[in-house]
């Protein structure tokens, strides 16, 4: 691959402390992620694919190996800088969807735009149309509560596109879904690979799922590799 890829990760060490001591869990895993490219990562229950995507997504500091994404080194950053870039340029969406339940869809969605200080009617007009693309007008005044698992899904999928990223991790996304749901929000995202240029990095257990990618790496050991 080129040396324009939007995400690289080269050498990524991490391990975890405990009382017993440390647990290594990622051992120099190294992957390139082209723009518009749809990569999934597989491995068995425990391997590290989480804590892997916690980094890639910053959210999380690896003990060793260099993260540049769009051209930036990300771990270099100051801790607000890289915050802000996380918030601007990268989109998340978890096997749990994690929305605020007192709150309705829209206002889920609108909720990253108004962190960022945009204002309120520009949000929330955002937000509208985000969930009317996603088949969700509909429902925009529910709560979590008042939805189907696929809806709100497809309500986080919503908020994680709602800063317009460049870049969507989604951590075991269908995990929590049926087969036919969770095919459904699979090729959702395959979608908006296409249709907004988004680069997506799935981590998922579904090795169906996982080969519909334009691209499929296994974590065994703590390293990476083609599947």
């Amino acid at each position: 691959m080129g040396d324009d890829a939007l995400l690289v990760a080269e050498g990524i060490v991490k391990a975890y402390r405990t009382a017993a001591g440390e647990v290594p869990v990622l051992r120099g895993a190294s992957l390139r992620v082209e723009e518009g490219e749809m990569l999934a990562v597989t491995g068995a229950s425990g391997v590290g694919k989480s804590t892997l995507l916690h980094v890639l997504g910053t959210l999380d500091r690896p003990d060793a190996g260099t993260l540049r994404i769009a051209g930036e080194d990300v771990l270099t950053l100051p801790e607000p800088r890289r915050c802000a870039f996380r918030n601007r340029t990268l989109g998340f969406v978890f096997q749990f969807h994690h929305l605020l339940p007192e709150f309705s869809a829209l206002e889920n969605v609108a909720m990253p735009l108004l962190v960022a200080r945009r204002p309120a009617a520009e949000a929330r007009e955002r937000a509208r149309s985000l969930l009317a693309e996603l088949g969700l007008s509909e429902r925009e005044h529910h709560r979590p509560g008042a939805l189907s698992g696929g809806e709100q899904q497809r309500v986080a999928v919503a908020r994680a596109l709602a800063t317009g990223p460049r870049v969507l991790l989604a951590d075991e996304p269908t995990g929590n879904l049926d087969r036919g749901t969770g095919h459904r929000l699979h090729e959702l995202l395959r979608g908006l690979v296409g249709e907004r240029a988004l680069t997506v990095v799935v981590v998922t257990h579904n090795e169906d799922l996982a080969s519909r990618c334009d691209r499929v790496l296994r974590l065994d050991g703590g390293r990476l590799a083609a599947a």
